[in-house]
Order: C-alpha cells, then sequence, then structure tokens
C-alpha cells in the first residue's frame, strides 16, 4: 500500500463564517478498484464558497489535480501516475454513461468534493474510473484548467454547435473564471477570428478578456444591445450565460438572433420569457449545460498542450494551502481569474 497511506497528514476543517482550521489525521486507504491521490493543486470555484460560509462536514475542493500515490486491490494505474479528477463519480453502465454523456449518469456515486472529501486536502481517495492520466510534460496546477474552466467551457460551446451549426459572433454573460473559460475555449474551438463578446461589472475581468482577445462589455457604462451596434452587430448567433443572473439572461435573450441559441452555464437565478415570442417565432433554443462529459478530457488535454500559455493566462493567483482563507477571501473580492491552492 505505501507509506503514505499510514502517515499523519494536516487537513483544513471548514467550520463556517469564513473559518478554516487545520486539524492533524491520517491519510485515507483505499479500497478495491480505487486510487489514493497526492493533491498538487485545486482551484478554487464560486460553488465552494456556499462551504465557506455554511461549513461542511467533508473537506471541499472539485478541480483538482495529483499524483496517485497509492492504490487499492484490481486498480490499473500505476503510482507516480500524474492527473486530474473529473468531479462525477459515474457509473459507467446505465443509459446516459453508455453514450458517453458521464455528466448525466443515473446512478452517480459521487460528486467529490461535495459528496466526499475533495482536493483542498493533501490526499485525497477517488475511484479508479474518474481519475484521468496526463503526461509530466504538464504542471499539475495548469492541469486544473482542464476541468471547470477548459471542460465546462467547452462544452457549452459544444451544446450551442448542435442548435446552431453556423456559429458566427457569440455573447458571454459574466467574465468569472467560467466566463473567461468559455471566452477562450469559444476561439480556440469556433477560430479566433470570430468576434466574441464578454460582459461583466468588474475592470480586472474585463481586461482579462481582452488580453484573450475578446471584445469586453462594461455594463457600467453602455447596456449590452448598444455594445453590440459598437462592434457592427445587432445580433449575436449564441450567447452563454455564465453569471447565472435572471437580469443578464434576460438582456443576452433579447440578442440573440432568428435561429439562435442561449447556453444556460451558470446556477442561480431564473428566466422569465415568453413561449410564442421568444422562442418559436425565431425559433430559438435555451439550453442548459451541466460540467462536461468525461471523453471531452482527451482533446482539451491537446488543446492545452498547443495553447498552454494562452490558456494560463486565465489563472492569475496561486496560495499555498497554508493560506487557504486568504484565497478565499482573494477570489471573493472579485480581482481575479483562476485562484489556485497549491499543495
Amino acid at each position: 500500500m505505501g507509506d503514505a497511506q499510514r502517515r499523519r497528514v494536516c487537513v483544513p476543517r471548514f467550520l463556517g463564517q469564513k473559518r478554516i482550521q487545520f486539524s492533524e489525521s491520517v491519510a485515507p486507504v483505499p479500497g478495491p478498484g480505487q486510487l489514493l491521490i497526492q493533491v498538487k493543486g485545486n482551484a478554487v470555484c464560486a460553488s465552494d464558497l456556499g462551504l465557506f460560509a455554511h461549513g461542511a462536514s467533508h473537506t471541499p475542493g472539485h478541480e483538482a489535480a495529483g499524483i496517485v500515490a497509492g492504490v487499492g486491490p484490481d486498480a490499473q494505474i500505476a503510482v507516480g501516475t500524474p492527473g486530474v479528477i473529473y468531479l462525477m463519480d459515474f457509473c459507467g453502465h446505465c443509459r446516459s454513461c453508455r453514450l458517453g454523456y458521464t455528466n448525466q449518469c443515473l446512478a452517480k456515486r459521487a460528486d467529490y468534493g461535495f459528496s466526499h472529501d475533495g482536493g483542498y486536502g493533501p490526499y485525497m481517495v477517488v475511484n479508479e474510473n474518474v481519475f484521468f492520466a496526463i503526461g509530466p510534460d504538464i504542471d499539475l496546477r495548469d492541469a486544473t484548467l482542464l476541468l471547470d474552466v477548459m471542460g465546462t467551457g467547452g462544452h457549452a460551446i459544444s451544446h450551442a454547435q448542435r442548435a446552431r451549426e453556423d456559429i458566427e459572433s457569440v455573447l458571454i454573460t459574466g467574465a468569472g473564471p467560467i466566463g473567461l473559460g468559455v471566452a477562450a475555449m469559444t476561439r480556440l474551438i469556433l477560430g479566433r477570428d470570430l468576434p466574441v463578446l464578454i460582459t461583466d461589472l468588474i475592470p480586472y475581468r474585463l481586461e482579462l478578456a481582452r488580453k484573450l482577445g475578446c471584445a469586453p462589455i462594461d455594463l457600467r457604462e453602455q447596456p449590452v444591445s448598444d455594445a453590440l451596434r459598437a462592434h457592427g452587430l445587432d445580433r449575436v448567433d449564441v450567447a452563454i450565460d455564465t453569471s447565472g443572473k435572471a437580469l443578464a439572461r434576460r438582456q443576452a435573450l433579447d440578442v440573440v438572433g432568428k435561429r439562435g441559441a442561449l447556453v444556460c452555464v451558470g446556477h442561480g437565478e431564473g428566466l422569465d420569457l415568453s413561449v410564442s415570442g421568444d422562442l418559436i417565432a425565431p425559433e430559438r433554443s435555451v439550453l442548459g449545460s451541466e460540467y462536461f462529459r468525461f471523453d471531452e478530457l482527451a482533446p482539451n488535454l491537446a488543446r492545452l498542450r498547443a495553447h498552454r500559455d494562452y490558456l494560463a493566462r486565465i489563472i492569475t493567483h496561486r496560495f499555498p494551502v497554508s493560506e487557504l482563507r486568504a484565497a478565499f477571501e482573494t477570489f471573493i473580492a472579485g480581482n481575479t481569474g483562476k485562484v489556485v491552492v497549491e499543495q
């Protein structure tokens, strides 16, 4: 099994009211078909903020990358293999999984970081099927980009392409880490010359979007419709909402053209619409996009290798795990892209 599984480790406990306390524990032991992962990096996500505020009975963190430090019986992946952890422990046998829709598994066994211990701790145990191996050429902290940033972003675009095959313009609402990921993946998948506009209220994030090659729209200064006209557009083919705000979704749908699509990525509020006027007459689509499929990791790894410097711009802050609370506070303040906690 290895000494790592018997060693005592320091684990962060989320106590609620934005308090984190480190306490000593014993590294877990993998069971049949499981892997012990020594975590090297975990990216902070807005969905972690509720656990930071209200506490958790487990260790959060669902954007983890690390090295296989131990294996349970029947596990096939070798000790020492680097890789990332897919959030959803999919069964692999249900109707959805057989078609590749692992993000819609009908018998999901875990959401690592939410239902089971995740990547803010030094070690985590996962079922082998959710581990995606990468080569030694990718820094494991940068490899976290494969998850919520590239994975979720690319999956939203693939949804949009199913609804509208001739996409020539994209609007993204919200320039947080997911919005920036959608922006970068839009340009990599659909082409660098495609107009990509992105809205936000935070100048820091809008400047990051500009550095990614997008046209930033500061909503404090102009409405979306005026910004589109300033870029020679009356409508967009696709809008992708990452903000989760009802107002942002409504404004986005208002500027989606005929045959266009609104893809909702950000969880949160609702959307008021008229079925006849908003959907039927213009043949628009409104779609939901949840995380991504496990089989999207391989093409995204190739993209990360080919465009590492470009994608790495999205990671703006790195903190040691000993400064985990500061990492959350910095992220909450808003002047960041992706924040990565390093072990």
